[in-house]
């Protein structure tokens, strides 16, 4: 019987093309707009991690002076290198990694290609297991070339490309600040988007391309990149990136298994922190925020306001086109009412008629859906080449596609109920007296 209904659709669809071309576009327009926010607002709300992101922790401490000071307000938002490197120290987590970004330039000895720069990161040892990176060739370094300030690095395979025609490099150095640094390992293609462990760098920036211990870029003073705040005396004459400067500019992500060991890791916090203060390090009072991936990227509005506001608008302006297109659907089964009565009076039930009526609904929104999606290209398409830092990231991908022609059929046999109830209940008796 489907396919008897889905031919009657069809004739109905050939026989009022104007107001059936009229509903597909209506439907088409709304999936499309709403498709277009949806895809950018799921793109810019995922989880960037999603295996590891309950068990990675961002660790801020309150740091600074009483200057301005408010209580219950948020802690300095990164780690002083002084409390960054004592918590490394004390190693109370799974994983630990302290971090920080820059921008150098790289070459290779004896090449013809000029220095150019590339998006860097100085970190420990943990980095790479704790984010999950993934291995071309060779792998990271140790807590040891931490310790002794290696002059190693990990470079990702677009530098590789660039640098060494994409052979195996582990073991051959490049050239950073006039320094050779020998290559440990390559990373394959890798993007965890949103950025998270640093957005003081841009939310959605691209990941870095080379890695290097922490203390081997304070030993080269490769400089620093991002946020950073200083107070009191800042590098009290010296550098603001000094062990011993008040200015926080050091990210510090724990990897911790269960929720008994977040709580034990927050009291540890609190207790260092207590400890500083009464070192006469900390003038506030303790206020410490250990937050996992997804309630950091909360905390720090990642997802833009607008685009959460876009999303509402897309789903009205769907709504709107919904009711257009159930009034369109309720003329056209007035216009059909002689021969409903017909189907009727030659033995068609109620269910029959009904079951044809959102039959024909659903053709409807299945050719709104596929004019929908080519929309919704469209509209990605002008979103990639939009100012926006995230615009690039703007694909509409499977579960998307899928979550597409879904929206758009239940949509249309949504919008097919009403105009089906009241087709079953047209009275034969009546219309054929009318005939």
């Amino acid at each position: 019987m489907f396919l008897h209904y889905l031919e009657l659709a069809a004739r109905s669809a050939r026989a009022s093309k104007g107001l059936s071309a009229l509903m597909v576009l209506a439907l088409a327009l709304g999936i499309g707009a709403c498709m277009t926010t949806l895809t950018v607002y799921h793109v810019l709300s995922g989880d960037p991690i999603p295996a590891r992101s309950a068990r990675l922790f961002n660790v801020q401490l309150d740091a600074a002076d009483m200057v301005g000071y408010k209580a219950g307000q948020e802690p300095v938002f990164d780690l002083t290198r002084f409390d960054a490197a004592a918590l490394l120290r004390d190693r109370r987590a799974t994983r630990q990694a302290m971090m920080s970004g820059t921008n150098v330039a790289v070459s290779v000895p004896d090449s013809q290609v000029k220095p150019f720069f590339a998006g860097t990161r100085y970190t420990s040892a943990d980095f790479f297991a704790m984010f999950d990176a993934p291995w071309q060739f060779g792998g990271g370094w140790s807590a040891a070339d931490d310790e002794a300030e290696a002059r190693v690095a990990v470079i990702s395979a677009a530098l590789n490309d660039r640098l060494f025609g994409g052979a195996n490099s582990v073991g051959r150095e490049l050239i950073v600040r006039g320094q050779p640094l020998r290559v440990v390992g390559v990373l394959k293609p890798w993007k965890l988007q949103p950025h998270f462990y640093d957005v003081t760098l841009g939310s959605y920036t691209e990941t870095e391309d080379l890695f290097l211990p922490f203390s081997t870029a304070m030993l080269m003073k490769l400089g620093h990149w991002g946020n950073m705040d200083c107070w009191g005396k800042g590098g009290n004459g010296g550098s603001p990136l000094d062990l011993n400067a008040s200015c926080s500019f050091v990210q510090y992500w724990v990897e911790l298994d269960r929720p008994e060991d977040a709580a034990a890791y927050r009291d540890y916090l609190v207790r260092y922190s207590d400890a500083q203060r009464a070192a006469g390090r900390y003038e506030r009072p303790s206020n410490v925020r250990l937050r996992n991936v997804m309630q950091w990227l909360d905390a720090q509005k990642v997802l833009p306001a607008d685009v959460r506001l876009q999303t509402w608008l897309a789903f009205g302006f769907l709504l709107v086109c919904v009711v257009n297109m159930v009034g369109l659907l309720l003329a056209k089964t007035l216009r059909r009412a002689g021969e409903i009565g017909v189907r009727r009076a030659l033995g068609a039930t109620r269910g029959a008629i009904f079951a044809q009526f959102v039959v024909e609904a659903g053709l409807l929104g299945l050719m709104g859906a596929l004019l929908g999606l080519a929309l919704a290209q469209g509209g990605l398409w002008l979103v990639r080449h939009s100012p926006s830092d995230y615009a690039r990231l703007a694909e509409l991908d499977a579960p998307m596609l899928a979550l597409t022609l879904g929206l758009a059929l239940l949509a249309s046999l949504c919008a097919g109920l009403l105009p089906a109830w009241r087709a079953a209940l047209v009275t034969p008796a009546v219309q054929l007296k009318v005939s």
